[in-house]
Parts: C-alpha cells; structure tokens; sequence
C-alpha cells in the first residue's frame, strides 16, 4: 500500500513538473505581443490603408501570430504633436508624426525639409535615411527606436477665392503652416502664418480664421478641403518629414526573432514605399483640381524665380542661422548632395 502510494507522488510530481514546463514553454513561444500604434490621419486616408495597415498584417504575418498590431487613427490614441513623444514614454508603442509638430524638436532633419533638397515624397524619404544612416541626423532618435520616415511631396499654397501668383499676393493672408521651417518660408514672403494639424484646417478654412493652407496634395482631399479651396500654387518651397517610430523598450523587450520580424520591415525601403503613395495621390488629387476647374499656378523652381528667389533665399538662411550645436550650413550642404544621389 505505502508503494503503491510512493508510486503515485512520484508520478503526480512528474506530471506536475511537465505540465508546468509546457506551460512556461507555451507562455514563452505564443504569447501573443500587442502593439499599439497611433497616427492622425483618417481611417480612411490612403497612407492608413496603403502603408500602415498593409505593415501591421505584415508585421503579423511574418511573426506567425505572435505580434497584433492595432491601429488608432484619427489621433484618438495620441494627439497630433505629441506623438513621438508618446511612442518615446512608452503611453502608446508605435507611433507616427511629422517632425514639424514639435517645434524645436528634430531641427537638423528639418533642415532636409528646406527648398533645394527634393522635389518629390519618394526623393525627401531617401534624403532622409541617408542622413540618417550616415550619422547626421540619428542623435535627434536617440529615446526611440526607429522604423522608418518618408517624406510628404513639396507643400504648395491652396486657398479660398485669392490665387497666390507672387509673394505680394501674400501680404496680410492667414496661411496654415505645418512647422517653424514652414513659418520661415512663408513669412519671408509676407504671408502670417498660424500653426494647426491639417485635421483642425477644415473648420478654420470654413469660418475663416486662416485663409488658406500651406500642404501637399494628399491632405488636401484626406480632409475633404478641397470642398473649399480652389485656387492652389504649386511653389515647392517646403517639403515635410514623417517619422515613424517605436518605443524603444518595447523594441528590447521582444524575443530576439521578433526584433527581426520589425527590422526586417524597417529601414529605407519601407520609407521610401511610404512616400511613393504620397507621390502617387499627390497626383491623382492635384489632377482632380484640374478637372475640378480650379485656378492652378506653377512656380516650378523659386529659388531661381525672380520674385520669389530672394525672399525665400532669406527664410532659408534664417532657419539655418536658428539651428544650434551643429554647422546647419554643411548639413545642408549634405541634404542637398543627398537631393542629388536620390533624385529617380
């Protein structure tokens, strides 16, 4: 009798001891990792539905389940310009912002923002990681960890009834800008500018508290402005910068196949496919302007346009003389060299 029970503790512990090893191993191989990433675009933006949710099914499908991304739009996880800081405390794990809504935040990558850098979305996200890859601009992430930037296509000047032709038209106007780079630009020109989100232009444009907004096409139709505005300069004198980023404990937290899994869908490639779908709906919707019959002005290169060429020369180097700790003239010498290697 005493065998027989001898017998039975043994076996009970052995299967004890098993149970708990499965269920540690089961614990450690397929728990499932929720990654919480916020943006302020629509849900139906086209960069939501074309970059960001066709990375998350990636991102899940090449960790076999083990990470769920689940997306906030429309800024209900974050507010706009608190973003990266956001993905930087760890209050959401992956976030997206353009750098131009902290102000004073990343000034040497705005320097790849100015004019005479890039001429496209796609050539700006190249612009970008090659600074970064090559140490210019990395110490600006440092409290995060990196996933990607894109770049949004040249900002052009889209308002309600008053065609911008030169900087004179400007005088007195209430413009939207995106950043302090923007306001330095637009203000060299005679423009007042007021800072916003492009999700608040809407009803400012509406109750005319701005007069008109300094974006690329995309935002444009994403925030249904163009019901308002229907004359547009294309003066590319302002290109905007998106990080994409990741809360960097997070990122050390996770096994080391994981890490994997987000690196592998990081990096350059995944920038510069970001900024192809602005390029791309930059054009759809500056055609449906067009076909709109909207009042369309081309200043193709201003910076050696007479009238606009010195004030804008002026706002350039007073963003690189605000710029401190670094020589913002080489960077953006650099920037521009760049411009130059990534121009498709």
């Amino acid at each position: 009798m005493n065998k027989k029970l001898s017998l039975a503790a043994v076996l009970a512990s052995v299967l004890t001891l098993t149970s708990c090893s499965n269920q540690e191993a089961t614990t450690g191989t397929d728990e499932v990792i929720t990654l919480r990433f916020s943006h302020f675009m629509t849900l139906n933006d086209s960069m939501n539905k074309e970059v960001f949710e066709p990375w998350a099914r990636q991102v899940e499908e090449d960790s076999n389940g083990r990470i769920k991304v689940e997306i906030f739009p429309s800024a209900t996880l974050s507010k706009p310009d608190v973003t990266y800081d956001a993905a930087a405390k760890g209050t959401i794990d992956i976030g997206v912002q353009p750098q131009g809504y902290t102000s004073g935040r990343f000034p040497v990558t705005q320097i790849a923002e100015l004019p005479g850098v890039s001429e496209s979305g796609e050539q700006l996200g190249c612009v970008l990681h090659t600074l970064y890859d090559d140490g210019v601009i990395s110490n600006e992430y440092e409290d995060t960890h990196l996933l990607y930037m894109m770049g949004s296509g040249p900002h052009g000047l889209h308002t309600v009834d008053t065609p911008i032709r030169t900087p004179s038209d400007l005088n007195g106007m209430r413009i939207r800008r995106t950043s302090s780079v923007a306001a330095d630009m637009l203000e060299s020109v005679g423009a007042t500018t007021i800072g916003m989100p492009a999700s608040d232009t809407y009803t400012s444009l509406q109750r005319g508290v701005i007069d008109g907004v300094s974006l690329p096409w995309q935002p444009i139709q994403a925030f249904r402005l163009d019901e308002l505005v229907d004359a547009h300069t294309y003066v590319p004198f302002y290109n905007a910068a998106f990080v994409v980023t990741m809360n960097k404990d997070k990122y050390e937290s996770l096994p080391d196949d994981l890490k994997q899994v987000i690196d592998d869908n990081s990096g350059a490639q995944m920038g510069i496919k970001g900024s192809k779908v602005f390029d791309r709906v930059n054009a759809e919707v500056r055609q449906a302007a067009v076909d709109k019959g909207d009042t369309m002005i081309e200043i193709p290169d201003p910076l050696n346009d007479p009238a606009w060429s010195a004030p804008l020369a002026a706002g350039v180097q007073k963003y690189l003389n605000s710029v401190e700790g670094v020589d913002a003239q080489e960077v953006y010498e650099k920037a521009k060299a760049a411009g130059v290697a990534c121009k498709t």
